[in-house]
């Protein structure tokens, strides 16, 4: 039996969303299975999320990986996605999101970004619950990768173990708002949630594009978000100004890699 299925790159947080908002890129990982000798590995993030659902013995695991590495766009997500539902399909099962969003969770440990990756659209998750809240968020995503990496767990070791009054209620503030331009389709009001002061001013150091970006947005863009834990920055541009939105921030930022991308709008299933 031969298997290829797909699952694609996400942006978490979007600002105040930290660690339950999501939106899916198309930008796709893959993942073929089909006959093999003996048993593969278990060290693999992927065939072990497989192996939750389906036998291994027996078969072989190929895997195709476009998303960068520890860039903040989601590929141990998209890598355990391509697993879960490779292994659903394996053993005859639905591949229903929150059913596998269950199964994944031990094995990404924050089910934001993985809900995305297989819901698809924008997606928010709380408590092992998906809530896809929209197909796509009222702007277009342009993604400023930096040759560089951050570690999930170094970046959410960064984070202090408490945060003010002021600074917890400022982002409970535009993490409504963030609902409410979600839901409403609204660039006016996704423009003013993408703010925080949870998880972004710990991890700048990191991810210096940020700061720079915000200083001087593109003309046409709405904002800028860290992506998961960044580098990678987001910048959000109204769909008229997207590709000189591109253009001004490829020549701005020339060592980094710059893509004008879209919406996932189906989640991880077959290629």
């Amino acid at each position: 039996m031969n298997l290829r299925v797909r699952a694609p790159a996400t942006t978490a947080n979007l600002g105040p969303g930290f660690d339950c908002a999501a939106v899916a890129l198309d930008l796709w990982n893959e993942l073929e299975v089909g006959e093999g000798d003996g048993r593969p590995e278990l060290d693999h993030l992927g065939v072990r999320a497989f192996a939750q659902l389906a036998p291994v013995e027996g078969r072989r695991f190929s895997f195709t990986d476009r998303i960068p590495r520890e860039s903040g766009l989601g590929s141990s997500a998209a890598v355990i996605a391509l697993g879960l539902v490779a292994g659903a399909l394996a053993s005859g099962r639905e591949p229903d999101p929150e059913k596998l969003l269950a199964e994944g969770l031990p094995l990404e440990g924050h089910g934001d970004n993985l809900a995305a990756a297989l819901a698809g659209g924008v997606c928010l998750t709380w408590e092992g619950r998906i809530a896809r809240v929209a197909d796509s968020p009222p702007a277009v995503p342009i993604a400023v990768i930096p040759d560089a990496t951050v570690s999930t767990a170094a970046a959410r070791a960064a984070l202090p173990g408490s945060v003010s009054h002021a600074d917890a209620a400022y982002t409970a503030g535009r993490a409504a708002v963030l609902g409410a331009a979600l839901a409403s389709d609204s660039a006016e009001l996704f423009a003013a949630a993408l703010d925080d002061r949870l998880h972004e001013p710990y991890r700048a150091k990191n991810a210096p594009i940020l700061a720079t970006v915000r200083a001087r947005l593109p003309e046409g863009a709405l904002g800028a978000t860290l992506s998961g834990s960044g580098p990678t920055v987001v910048v959000w541009a109204r769909e008229e100004a997207a590709e000189a939105c591109a253009a001004a921030l490829a020549e701005r930022f020339p060592d980094a890699r710059v893509l004008r991308l879209s919406v996932a709008t189906q989640g991880a299933g077959p290629a």
